[in-house]
């Protein structure tokens, strides 16, 4: 793939992945802002994007940058603190890039004008950000390909306090490059060198699906090991529905963050079932709905309730805070299977549901409400 056929030709799904940045930015931004306002006699917050590309898809629309500067200019707080890099290798997208910027109203309200910067991405920016205590920062990683994309450069940022990291990939590529020794040693800068020689091993004799997750586990994996301890991946489809063209992966080191982008995702997903989430965008679904309800994912969290929390008494937070890491649910469908369970007389809960506020005719589930589960 060449440096900008991701503008001209994933429209859709570029537009998807520039909207869950953006809302997870202004969300981060003011949950982060509240506290360095509180600690810092400078409170600043940063955005940095190393692969920036020209700042507008082919037929005119923004990307991420232009809408993360959009974003900062709309609010006081954002105006005055945030510090704003871009980088592209590309000199003709960095040209264009500027002048993207250059045209969005308002930006010299800005306190601090964006930084555009044109270097190639390699141990050299590693060693600056690793060498460095960062203020808290959005880091946005959307390369190409693999080139550039290692697992030192997300540590080197994210090991601060109060940063974040999104990445988006090219699944294609680095499936391709895995089995390439040309590109081996990108490929190990990604996942590690033991761990690349592990995923090696298991694709040999795996069907592509299963090749699919076996990458992006050892990817999720590594980057925990590294210290990311919440990783969250999102999945982007192919128009024709059934293959992978790219994948989002975001890593946090605080739970809070990983609930945010968790509501994000899920939200921007294409397809739902019974109110869970896919966690991926894939045009086809939109058109092609046919069968999705055959599978049940809140009749699963339901009996997957029942058979962890056996002979516990404990609020409905509790229950979400104590399950929801690494699983598809977000909050509402906890509340949701909880209210199911009590309605079969499976679980009984304090108050009861006639004693609760109704919300449309229904018993609503406060984080308070506690749930006692009967032993098995």
């Amino acid at each position: 793939m060449t440096g900008t056929s991701f503008f001209n030709e994933q429209k859709e799904q570029s537009l998807i992945k520039a909207r869950i940045v953006e809302k997870y930015f202004w969300v981060w931004a003011k949950v982060i802002i509240s506290t360095v306002k509180k600690s810092a006699l400078e409170p600043r917050i940063a955005y940095i994007d190393l692969f920036a590309g020209p700042g507008r898809y082919k037929d005119g629309s923004k990307s991420t940058p232009a809408k993360v500067l959009e974003s900062a200019i709309s609010d006081p707080d954002m105006r005055n603190m945030l510090v704003s890099i871009f980088n592209d290798a590309d000199v003709a997208n960095v040209q264009s890039l500027q002048q993207t910027i250059k045209s969005i109203p308002g930006i010299e309200t800005l306190k601090y004008s964006p930084q555009i910067l044109n270097h190639e991405v390699g141990e050299t920016i590693v060693k600056t950000f690793q060498g460095r205590r960062l203020v808290p920062t959005l880091f946005f990683v959307d390369p190409w390909g693999y080139k550039g994309l290692s697992l030192q450069l997300i540590n080197s940022v994210v090991k601060d306090w109060g940063c974040d990291c999104i990445f988006f990939f090219n699944y294609n590529r680095i499936n391709m490059g895995l089995s390439n020794d040309a590109v081996k040693e990108h490929m190990n800068a990604l996942f590690g060198e033991v761990r690349a020689d592990q995923v090696r091993a298991n694709l040999k004799a795996l069907m592509p699906q299963d090749r699919e997750l076996t990458v992006i586990e050892a990817i999720c994996k590594a980057l925990k090991d590294m210290g990311g301890q919440y990783v969250l991946p999102f999945r982007f489809r192919h128009e024709i529905g059934n293959r992978t063209s790219h994948h989002l992966i975001f890593v946090t080191k605080h739970v809070r963050g990983y609930e945010i982008m968790k509501e994000i995702m899920a939200k921007e997903s294409s397809k739902q079932m019974q109110g869970v989430a896919s966690f991926e965008y894939n045009p086809a679904t939109l058109q092609q709905p046919l069968l999705f309800e055959l599978i049940r994912p809140l009749d699963e969290l339901e009996a997957i309730l029942l058979d962890t929390f056996s002979g516990s008494t404990m609020t409905m937070k509790e229950v979400y805070d104590q399950h929801h890491v690494g699983k598809p649910y977000i909050k509402k469908n906890y509340k949701t299977a909880l209210s199911n369970l009590e309605t079969q007389g499976r679980i009984t809960a304090e108050p009861p549901a006639n004693k609760r506020q109704k919300r449309k005719g229904v018993a609503t589930f406060a984080d308070s409400v506690k749930v006692v589960f009967p032993v098995k």
